[in-house]
């Protein structure tokens, strides 16, 4: 069994984004760890619907999945010039959940985007939409892959040394973050 519990959570829900790419390369320089893949194919938040059906079992298992990990990694697209639409539905709808599975929860944010700046405005919106939640920001290095679709080699491996050590940065950053909250759990 694993050391580590970590959810990865894509921006994007098309199988071949590379942000899902982004998010493996990122699992396989972390190292040795239970990982989870989130799925964000949830109902679009409806206070309607909460309130007839409640929380949907889906939004619950993604609550569920963040509030079990050690740490999370998120890897988003900008879509025009902002966050994207299935992220932010989802950020929602976990807020309606119980028990703040964010609180306190290590997490990396990365972006991946065709465009030259590689998704840093979407990456900031989203580090901003997730702040109320009080989650424990891996400061850095930021990492906002450019011209992603000529990112990613065929095996799926970032082409750039420069990308893929700062992602292993990043990771070794996530690691201590979970290894610091392990020896001293109130942070």
């Amino acid at each position: 069994m694993a050391d580590y519990k970590l959810l990865s959570i894509s921006g994007a829900l098309r199988a071949g984004s590379t942000n899902r790419k982004l998010l493996a390369e990122a699992m396989r320089l972390f190292g040795p760890a239970e990982v989870t893949i989130a799925d964000l194919r949830l109902p679009l938040y409806d206070g309607d619907l909460e309130d007839a059906d409640g929380i949907p079992d889906a939004v619950q298992t993604l609550s569920d999945q963040i509030a079990a990990a050690d740490g999370v990694v998120i890897s988003s697209p900008e879509y025009n010039r902002a966050v994207t639409g299935v992220i932010k539905n989802a950020l929602d709808w976990v807020s309606r959940t119980k028990g703040g599975p964010w609180s306190n929860k290590p997490v990396a944010v990365m972006s991946a985007n065709d465009g030259r700046a590689g998704g840093e405005v979407g990456q900031y919106m989203l580090r901003h939409a997730l702040t109320p939640f009080r989650p424990r920001f891996v400061p850095g290095p930021f990492i906002a892959v450019a011209d992603s679709s000529n990112a990613f080699d065929a095996d799926g491996r970032l082409v750039s040394d420069r990308y893929a050590k700062s992602v292993e940065t990043l990771m070794q950053a996530l690691k201590s973050e979970i290894d610091m909250l392990r020896r001293n759990p109130a942070g």
